[in-house]
């Protein structure tokens, strides 16, 4: 019998932020991390794997491990660097990957020991197999799509309190090429899926009764023949879900009807914009098609499918009376619930580098710097200031989430379609209510933390 030690594996979750004091993180923000669960699943067996939430638990940085896993996004990359230089400071190797260390490698590898650059499926378990063996690389990057055909190991979830609600994962990317979206810059405008069969039996592990299903596809009917031959097998299954879509699906009879018959409840839309010069610089102007988003809002309500729909300001062509005119629309139109937020030049987007040659960023790198709040505005708007741009997104949350919108949209046939619909219409929305400006002003990475950022050229 073998007395080897098993390799340990200890996988980090971090949050975006927290001010000194706080004692209870934000609840709406408490789903469960499937980027850590995918990283448990990629790795093997034998392997001692341990996870941690940094939204919801302490991170035990004493506890003995021989390798430390983070997936990285840009509102948390701060906190990321945080947590990788505690770990590093103990001499436990970091390896980081994600959407911000695909996006940003030569930030994110400053901080790590070992830096994986696109989607993990082929690599990680390669990191692993070198790590144990004593061999690990600095870089290791995917060549091409992998195929997605492994589960997320939920294990790892077990006595945690996570919010209701089932995420499961059917395909990855989006074709469309908005200018303002990290996620085409990640994937290259590219989509692809997991095989039906392994969906079916990932959701037949997971449900409970009454749970809500959400498939947190970037763009769920990117490939619609594919998404199709979802519904048609979700029929039987009798369950309740939710998704993320772009608008020419509400235009698409037979799909709708399918996603209907499915089970689906509603759908995510980004409008973003109702004004056609808006678009055109988002390179969106397929918002405006076959009659633009209240012929879409008409079709899904006529379907029984609710809608939550998400709104963008501080394009060049934006003004205060043009975001009245959104909200305005929102609320008349009976949206379940609403987004309404600044643009966020992200980095790697079209957004970001334009911006960024025009002499308009405000920081150098907003998702690092100290001064740098959650719902500031990092940029220059055309039309009006940081601090106007700001306050005008908060009146329009304000506004669609004042208890008077809340009874109006409440009314309208789609939301109260069913009591279960009607129960978590006033729910949810109630949540936005009292979370209106719970977010703001929020700092990116811990205030509490009184330790030096490492650098990985840095380590003895």
């Amino acid at each position: 019998m073998s007395s080897r030690k098993p390799f340990r594996l200890t996988i980090v979750h971090p949050c975006v932020g927290r001010p000194r004091g706080m004692k209870q993180y934000i609840r709406t923000w408490q789903m469960e991390c499937l980027p850590a669960a995918m990283i448990a699943a990629l790795t093997p067996p034998d392997v001692e794997k341990k996870f941690y939430d940094d939204r919801l638990e302490p991170i035990p940085f004493d506890e003995p491990t021989d390798l430390v896993a983070i997936s990285v996004e840009t509102y948390t990359a701060k906190r990321a660097y945080q947590i990788a230089s505690e770990y590093r400071q103990r001499g436990v190797p970091v390896v980081m990957g994600g959407f911000h260390a695909t996006l940003c490698p030569e930030e994110v590898g400053q901080y790590a020991d070992t830096l994986v650059v696109g989607e993990a499926e082929g690599l990680f378990e390669q990191v692993i197999d070198d790590y144990r063996h004593g061999c690990p690389k600095s870089f290791y990057q995917s060549k091409e799509r992998p195929q997605l055909r492994v589960t997320p190991d939920r294990s790892i979830f077990q006595g945690k309190r996570y919010l209701p609600i089932r995420l499961v994962e059917f395909a990855r990317g989006c074709r469309f090429r908005c200018d303002f979206c990290a996620i085409q810059s990640f994937f290259s405008a590219t989509h692809s899926h997991r095989p039906v069969d392994r969906v079916l039996e990932e959701i037949a592990r997971v449900r409970r009764p009454g749970q809500m299903i959400f498939f947190i596809d970037d763009n769920l009917t990117s490939g619609l023949d594919e998404a199709k031959e979802l519904m048609e097998a979700l029929i039987p299954l009798k369950i309740r879900w939710v998704s993320q879509s772009a608008i020419n699906v509400c235009h698409d009879e037979d799909t709708l009807d399918l996603m209907r018959r499915s089970g689906c409840q509603g759908v995510l839309i980004g409008f973003e914009s109702l004004h056609a010069d808006s678009l055109k610089q988002m390179n969106k102007s397929f918002n405006l098609m076959a009659g633009g988003p209240a012929k879409a809002l008409a079709n899904m309500s006529r379907h029984k499918l609710s809608v939550y729909g998400t709104f963008i300001f501080g394009y060049d062509h934006d003004t205060p009376q043009s975001i009245s005119e959104t909200v305005d629309f929102a609320i008349e139109h009976g949206l379940f619930i609403a987004a309404f937020n600044h643009i966020t030049p992200f980095p790697g987007t079209p957004l970001y580098e334009r911006m960024k040659t025009e002499g308009r960023l405000l920081y150098d790198a907003w998702w690092l710097d100290d001064r740098y709040r959650y719902n500031m505005i990092p940029f220059q708007p055309r039309n009006m200031s940081p601090d106007e741009l700001a306050k005008l997104c908060l009146d329009a949350r304000r506004r669609f989430y004042s208890w008077s919108s809340i009874a109006r949209r409440a009314m309208a046939p789609v939301n109260r379609r069913t009591l279960y619909l009607l129960r978590n219409h006033l729910i949810i929305n109630a949540m936005h209510h009292w979370d209106v400006e719970g977010r703001s002003g929020l700092p990116l990475g811990d205030e509490s933390w009184t330790g030096k950022l490492i650098p990985a050229r840095q380590r003895q």
